[in-house]
């Protein structure tokens, strides 16, 4: 319990530390009165240049309210946050990189200050697992506030899909479309605030927040712009106090069933691969780090429906999703397949969070009886070339391609492999290595790049993609990442040559490459790469030499 002064972490007894901290609350104009409550972080993310954040500013302002209301005193603090779409061009300071220090600067600001609670205000992929990571490490009574899905603007009388106008953006670099019409299609493809309004790492995040049980019901697909997801903020300012009264803190709620739960909630949604990468990472903050959560998800996907099929694995955008019954529905839907007894921030159950949701559209909101897929949408692939495990969306590739055998054109960085695309090095029927883009070598750079100029010539149904890098949530094709060990690691991908063949296999969940044990062997003792960190500032040198295995999150070691 927190009831007030006597109890509260955030003040203590009498003496110089408490006096000073007292008179420095005070000197802000605070009465006496707000002194004595329980103190409460609203961790922000807002900037003004990322639109996924721009907008939580008036979300803050609603939580604080309800925490004033409900007798916390808030004050509102800020992290990094980091639009991934918006700075593909310099890839080394984004997703891993951004998102463990999103973790670290949470944890200096909370701990510093001694606060009670908090409540996080996040929308995009690198923010979300970062202040879920920080929730997990931190352990006190927490509650997530996501800044909504982009509700996706019209063009020539129809809903824009973002995924298929960058696609034509590649088309125009090969002069195969029009520029001045892809021009006006940029124009339009975003609306002013929110996730970008399609099932990319931005979303699938958030539903892991709620899957996790760390929302509201219904929190992780509200428009960005609703009044709903302000009524949501102020109820989260009211209910983060709920829990400190309770003694309800992060740990009790993300327990291994509740990671279950989020994992099974990704395959249902056809979420992004780079989850594969923020669950075990906020598994391992919670002290669940033991667990191989890349095995759990293959077993996920072997037996949890997808039900939804949003874009890029179908046709619908999450303004769509949200108007068949949003989150809740989805939730109801699948709770045969969840563990229902999942505490949640509400003190209810998950199953009795959204007992009394509803379907209003079966076409986009599947049953478990009739669902889009049998299996869910994200694979593993392991074999010779992934001892560890290969993320693959497979909701997201061609009957075609599902079964592809090629022989390696290997890169050594994302530059050499545009470059050799460029040169029309790349022909049908090839498997593209772009290799050293993992955490280790690289901070785990984004080869999305790479993937959307290969569709834009034609041969994303010809060519397949093999990385240790990671790839955005809108990603299509035959694009296999996270190979693991990476290459950075001595893994096998390091060895992988020029014409050696690589097989395969979604349905039989394969990645191998035919070159026997002893080859590799020989070819490892040969391998004498080093990371080159003179290249590179003291922050991603730090990151190269502390972070750990991506199969466990890639957090710090």
């Amino acid at each position: 319990m927190c009831d007030g002064l006597s109890s509260c972490r955030s003040n203590w007894s009498y003496g110089i530390a408490r006096e000073c901290r007292r008179g420095l609350v005070r000197g802000m104009g605070y009465t006496e009165e707000e002194f004595s409550r329980p103190i409460v972080a609203v961790v922000n993310s807002w900037n003004e240049y990322n639109p996924g954040h721009v907008h939580l500013r008036n979300l803050s302002e609603r939580v604080k309210q309800g925490v004033r209301e409900a007798g916390g005193l808030p004050f509102e603090v800020m992290t990094t946050a980091i639009c991934d779409g918006m700075v593909l061009k310099n890839p080394n300071y984004i997703e891993l990189p951004s998102r463990n220090s999103i973790a670290d600067e949470t944890e200096l600001i909370v701990e510093s200050n001694m606060f009670d609670a908090m409540v996080l205000l996040s929308t995009c992929d690198s923010i979300v697992p970062g202040h879920l990571m920080a929730a997990a490490r931190l352990n006190i009574p927490t509650i997530m506030v996501t800044g909504g899905y982009m509700p996706m603007p019209f063009l020539d009388g129809k809903s824009v899909n973002y995924i298929e106008l960058t696609d034509n953006v590649g088309k125009t670099m090969q002069g195969q479309y029009d520029r001045a019409t892809a021009d006006r299609e940029v124009s339009r493809m975003y609306a002013p605030c929110g996730a970008c309004g399609v099932m990319t790492t931005a979303n699938s995040m958030c539903v892991v927040a709620e899957a996790l049980g760390l929302t509201l019901p219904g929190n992780s697909i509200m428009n960005a712009v609703s009044a709903e997801l302000l009524e949501c903020s102020y109820l989260a300012g009211r209910q983060i106090m709920e829990l400190l009264k309770r003694g309800i803190k992060a740990r009790d709620i993300i327990t291994e069933e509740a990671v279950e739960n989020a994992i099974a909630a990704t395959m249902a949604m056809a979420g992004s691969t780079n989850l594969l990468m923020h669950i075990p990472a906020i598994a391992s903050e919670a002290g669940l780090g033991d667990v191989e959560w890349w095995r759990r998800f293959d077993v996920a996907s072997k037996t949890v429906p997808q039900i939804v099929a949003a874009s890029p694995s179908g046709p619908w955008h999450l303004q769509d999703v949200d108007r068949a019954g949003g989150s809740r529905a989805v939730f109801r839907e699948l709770m045969p397949k969840l563990h229902g007894n999942a505490l949640t921030i509400t003190g209810k159950t998950l199953a009795e969070n959204y007992a009394d949701a509803e379907v209003y559209d079966r076409e986009i909101i599947r049953s478990l009886d009739n669902p889009v897929s049998q299996s869910g949408a994200l694979y593993v692939l392991y074999g010779n070339l992934a001892p560890e495990g290969g993320i693959i969306k497979a909701g997201a590739v061609e009957d075609s391609m599902r079964k592809f055998s090629g022989p390696a054109r290997t890169y050594d960085s994302l530059d050499d492999a545009l470059a050799a695309l460029a040169c029309n090095e790349i022909r049908p029927g090839d498997v593209a290595v772009v290799r050293y883009l993992g955490p280790k070598a690289r901070f785990g750079t984004t080869a999305y790049t790479f993937q959307k100029e290969l569709k834009g010539r034609g041969l994303a149904d010809s060519v397949a993609i093999v990385t240790d890098g990671r790839f955005s949530g809108g990603t299509s094709g035959l694009s296999i990442g996270y190979v693991s060990p990476e290459a950075g690691l001595g893994g096998p991908l390091a060895m992988v040559e020029n014409g050696d063949v690589i097989d395969i296999d979604l349905d039989e969940r394969k990645l191998d490459v035919r070159i026997s044990d002893d080859e590799l062997a020989k070819r490892k003792a040969r391998w004498n790469w080093e990371f080159p960190k003179d290249q590179y500032p003291p922050f991603l040198r730090l990151f190269s030499k502390c972070v750990g295995s991506l199969a466990k999150g890639a957090v710090w070691e």
